[in-house]
């Protein structure tokens, strides 16, 4: 009995112990991930509240937000940090609250238990807790002035100002862990003096962060009037204060492709708001390089600055560790998801991805289309990020990592900066209408519409890839409708086919890979290992894009063999 009752105080006590370290823990977590609310010495922007002037057409002060026939929201927001973020939040409310809907929705398919990610919102705010530390006064104050018109839905992840803020390292956390293509690569270029039309400084980006359909739906050019810096536009999403993709009054343009990292033990400046601050505040690219040389990341990534000052482009190479400048001796400048300056060019990680990913073939293709396109303009420049082939126009399936478009991009942009032309992408991906705005024109009529009119330059309209209205892209998108169907009732076991619906799969986009590597995982699934052996096989005849992918398939054919 003595004994007995010795054990079972140690076991009470080792319980206690344990609930204690627990509750401690939590309690640690708690409060580390509590982000202060910026300090707001004139709120008044607040009491401002705004007016419809027609359908999808809103003011607030010189403030706007409008809807254009091509499916685009134009934004126009000027004055300081806190003014343009409430301006933003009022504006766009509803995009705001939508978008955060469309971006759980997506978060809630990788983790669909709400108890765990009521604890990883701990999790997520230890993480960033020193990220207020790391964002310049102006655009915490900006970010919270849109999070004021933020939903009340999602409080158990953080509150509005933690949630709005976090989200923007969302891009550097995705990039960072995205061994699995949560994230596919983009793909940017630029092209000036012997190799652009009348030696015009051209760029053009795919900007391939995909978070599903829906969050790409509702895509925003915002143009901003600062009261500091440089008045710019960028193509962005309701709530995202950051830039991806932009150009400044000065002709500075400035996009974002990431490079291989490792995953990050604690958060720094994101990198979409280093872009931003090189907007609103360089004009050319040594100014541009002097700020992103002075803020602290936590990705890599590659920044491609185009200059109208200097004619020219250049590639900002950022790690965690070093910053260096890549300005090629020829007249273009391709950018897919690998760095190339010596400063980084035999670093291990960029060996790695130069081996492992899609990033060297994709670059290779670019020099192939770059080469069929001598002293190119703008049309070809949208040929060319509309390209869905391979080396030598070989078919490699739709939607494969290895083509220039993979058939997913949140949005396609060229701009000219000398002229201050922007095109951007319309619906679906970058095969619809590239439409053009001119910043000069924009910042000058905006502010003060009050009746609806388009913003853009009808002459200089690039029109739609007649791809859309072909079987080809019928047949995709069937192929994605089921492929989406096939990967969710894999993981969560419960999906089943018919012999004429696999079939149909297959012959939908049937030089991809991943058509018959998802048709071998279906096969295993439904213990059928002669079919699954023989889709696997034909899975590895095609042009797989990433080395870890390929290894996958191999090892599932080495196990139904092994077992077969």
């Amino acid at each position: 009995m003595k004994v007995w009752r010795f054990f079972k105080k140690l076991f009470l006590g080792i319980f206690i112990l344990l609930f204690l370290l627990t509750a401690g823990g939590m309690t640690y977590l708690y409060f580390v991930s509590q982000i202060d609310e910026p300090v707001i010495k004139d709120a008044s922007a607040l009491q401002i509240e705004r007016t419809q002037l027609d359908s999808n057409f809103y003011a607030l002060g010189n403030n706007r937000l409008k809807k254009a026939e091509s499916g685009l929201w134009e934004l126009y927001l000027e004055g300081d940090g806190f003014e343009r973020g409430v301006a933003h939040g009022k504006l766009a409310k509803e995009l705001v609250q939508q978008q955060e809907n469309y971006f759980v929705a997506s978060i809630k398919k990788i983790i669909p238990s709400e108890i765990y990610l009521r604890f990883l919102k701990y999790f997520v705010g230890w993480f960033n807790r020193e990220l207020p530390d790391y964002v310049k006064e102006e655009y915490k104050q900006e970010i919270f002035g849109v999070s004021r018109s933020a939903s009340e839905e999602f409080d158990y992840i953080g509150t509005n100002y933690q949630r709005m803020l976090n989200y923007h390292a969302a891009h550097d956390i995705g990039h960072a862990l995205q061994d699995k293509n949560m994230v596919v690569g983009c793909t940017s270029f630029a092209v000036w003096k012997s190799d652009a039309e009348d030696s015009i400084l051209t760029i053009g980006r795919n900007f391939d962060f995909y978070v599903g359909d829906d969050f790409a739906k509702d895509k925003i050019v915002c143009f901003y009037n600062p009261d500091s810096g440089y008045k710019f536009m960028t193509i962005t999403w309701a709530g995202f204060t950051g830039g991806v993709s932009g150009m400044n009054i000065e002709g500075l343009t400035v996009t974002i492709n990431a490079a291989k990292s490792q995953p990050p033990l604690a958060s720094a400046t994101p990198i979409s708001l280093v872009a931003r601050e090189i907007l609103q505040y360089a004009t050319t690219i040594d100014e541009a390089f002097a700020i992103a040389k002075k803020r602290q990341t936590f990705v890599s990534e590659s920044i491609l600055i185009g200059s109208a000052k200097d004619n020219r482009a250049a590639l900002i190479e950022k790690s965690p560790a070093k910053t260096a400048l890549f300005m090629p001796d020829s007249s273009r400048l391709i950018c897919t998801n690998h760095f190339q300056s010596p400063e980084f060019a035999a670093d291990e990680l960029n060996q790695k991805q130069m081996k492992e990913s899609a990033s060297v073939y994709r670059y290779q293709r670019m020099e192939q289309l770059l080469n069929e396109s001598p002293e190119m303009n703008i049309q070809e420049a949208a040929d060319i990020l509309r390209d869905r082939f391979g080396m030598d126009d070989a078919d490699i399936g739709l939607g494969n990592e290895k083509a220039v478009n993979q058939l997913l991009a949140h949005h396609s942009v060229i701009f000219q900066p000398a002229k201050k032309l922007a095109w951007i992408s319309t619906a679906p991906f970058q095969l619809g209408d590239y439409v053009c705005y001119n910043l000069d024109s924009v910042f000058s009529v905006f502010p003060k519409l009050n009746e609806v009119k388009e913003l853009t330059v009808d002459s200089l309209l690039i029109w739609e890839d007649d791809f859309v209205d072909s079987k080809e892209f019928e047949d995709f998108l069937f192929f994605k409708d089921i492929k989406n169907q096939m990967q969710e009732g894999l993981r969560m076991d419960e999906f089943t086919m018919n012999y004429d619906a696999t079939y149909s799969f297959e012959q939908s986009n049937p030089d991809y890979y991943l058509t018959y590597w998802l048709l071998g995982d279906y096969y295993t699934k439904n213990k059928q290992p002669h079919e699954a052996e023989i889709c696997y096989e034909i899975a590895l005849t095609k042009e797989v894009a990433t080395e870890p992918e390929k290894v996958k398939i191999e090892e599932s054919l080495e196990e139904i063999r092994s077992n077969h």
